[in-house]
């Protein structure tokens, strides 16, 4: 299956170079650019593509706004948050407004590669430890943030449930999390599909901000 990409940043060499090396790959088809989130929003409309790449610092409409927009639609791309530093808040914004993960700009080319692949297959959890200290760091700034209407919708998770989205708040995988329960990994993957669907999330990313944004984990509880 071919992965088509819309890549997104307001330096042209650096949007270019990005597109250049994606495209050396046999699986990538990088089908749109974009200089600013506005562009990246209509270039994903027009080209749906699976992943979209979107520098989080853009003039005029940034990259929160625009991962906003992208995934707030149905068949929507995965979104990829490409940022210089790693303690950042709009990174951290842009987690909250549906962006599946986030990469350093100076990755490696395979980690590069590696992290789309891994995003269109419809996982998130990119480089768990460090977007978990992210994630912690943020929220511990900002209790409260998840609102009344998720605290409800926690309240509907069942016992097990609840101990699997803080295991998944920890960065454990799924096969993880079924050696820590001694359950199968297919039962693992039924709780998280229900917890997703509890609360309105579309994967893992989301789930973990809302365990820290709702109080469910305590920032810095986790190690």
């Amino acid at each position: 299956m071919t992965i088509g990409i819309v890549v997104a940043d307001d330096h042209e060499v650096v949007r270019a170079g990005f597109a250049a090396l994606l495209d050396t790959q046999p699986d990538f088809t990088v089908v749109g650019t974009a200089a600013d989130g506005a562009e990246a929003v209509r270039a994903c409309r027009e080209h749906r593509p699976s992943v979209a790449l979107l520098d989080v610092r853009m003039p005029g409409m940034d990259g929160i706004e625009a991962t906003r927009l992208i995934a707030g639609t149905g068949s929507a791309p995965r979104v990829l948050i490409l940022t210089t530093f790693d303690l950042d808040e709009y990174v951290y914004d842009a987690l909250r407004a549906g962006a599946s993960g986030f990469l350093l700009k100076d990755v490696t080319a395979e980690q590069l590669f590696d992290a789309v692949r891994v995003i269109a297959a419809g996982d998130a959890l990119l480089a768990p430890s460090v977007t978990r200290r992210l994630i912690s760091e943020f929220a511990s700034q900002r209790p409260g943030k998840a609102g009344p209407e998720c605290s409800a919708a926690l309240a509907a998770l069942t016992p097990r449930e609840t101990e699997v989205l803080r295991l998944i708040a920890a960065g454990l995988s799924n096969a993880e999390i079924a050696e820590r329960l001694v359950v199968t990994e297919e039962t693992v993957k039924t709780h998280v599909s229900r917890i997703l669907g509890k609360l309105a999330l579309r994967d893992r990313t989301q789930a973990v901000v809302t365990a820290y944004e709702s109080g469910l984990v305590v920032p810095g509880s986790l190690g």
